[in-house]
């Protein structure tokens, strides 16, 4: 399907700020990123680099005042999921080296401190696929997701035990269950379609089976269109802005997916 994303940010800046955005989805294996658009107002110059986990970065110095952040894209990608019961385990040994990050304990993800819980929900679960699915379904039976309300990050640690969750926080213990029985697991931020109310999302991907597989605590199944834009291994390395210096405003934030019609002509993959 191909699928028109945008989202714009309005900032209110005491003084010329430096900041990174993480706003440019990439080509990919899910996703083809057919065409782009991204303005500042006012125009500032950015220089982009891509940070250790192939994010596209852009850094720049906002003016004082009000500035504001453009981003659109028409992007052809699946209308759901692959899904992989029965997958297998990859001994850490036969892992490919850019996973062995994905396995460590981070600031959000203490991993180290989940080993007997995670392998006591993963008992009697074939190792891969089928124990980050076990994880996926505690995540759903212990915890409801209320969308809008996570005025902070928390930890796999903090969240562990509530009955209510965002996203992100879902993603966190994901990820922190997954590491604990050795699964490489990476934090994913970006668009989903028919998410309501419409907003950026956050899911994470396990590695078995010799490659990475979307979980979402958030849903009962795997359909709809996904638009990946950074990757991480929490939330503390995904944030689509970072700025330095005396606190800013955010005034204004919208996102936007809808389905559009194949580009008349697509540069070829």
């Amino acid at each position: 399907m191909w699928l028109h994303v945008s989202c714009s940010l309005e900032f209110e800046l005491p003084e010329a700020t430096p900041f990174i955005f993480m706003l440019r989805p990439r080509s990919g294996s899910q996703q083809w990123v057919a065409r782009e658009q991204y303005i500042f107002l006012p125009s500032v110059t950015a220089a982009e680099f891509t940070d250790g986990f192939g994010n596209l970065c852009q850094r720049l110095v906002a003016p004082a005042g009000t500035f504001d952040v453009h981003t659109a894209a028409d992007i052809h990608a699946e209308d759901s999921c692959d899904e992989a019961p029965g997958a297998a385990f990859v001994p850490v040994e036969q892992l490919p080296e850019d996973t062995l990050p994905f396995l460590l304990p981070s600031r959000y993800c203490e991993s180290d401190r989940f080993t007997d819980m995670a392998w006591s929900l993963a008992a009697g679960y074939a190792p891969g696929y089928d124990q980050c699915s076990a994880i996926v379904d505690y995540i759903q039976r212990t915890m409801a997701y209320t969308p809008g309300t996570g005025l902070y990050n928390l930890s796999a640690c903090e969240i562990n035990g509530a009955s209510t969750a965002v996203c992100r926080d879902m993603a966190h213990l994901g990820i922190a269950l997954c590491r604990a029985l050795s699964i490489p697991a990476r934090m994913v931020v970006g668009y989903l379609e028919g998410l309501e109310p419409m907003d950026l999302h956050a899911w994470f991907e396990a590695y078995v089976g010799g490659r990475w597989f979307t979980f979402d605590p958030t849903r009962e199944h795997l359909e709809g269109g996904r638009i990946a834009i950074a990757y991480g291994r929490d939330a503390a390395d995904v944030a689509v802005y970072t700025q330095f210096g005396a606190p800013v405003a955010l005034v204004a934030m919208h996102v936007n997916l809808e389905h559009r019609p194949a580009p008349s002509v697509v540069p070829s993959p």
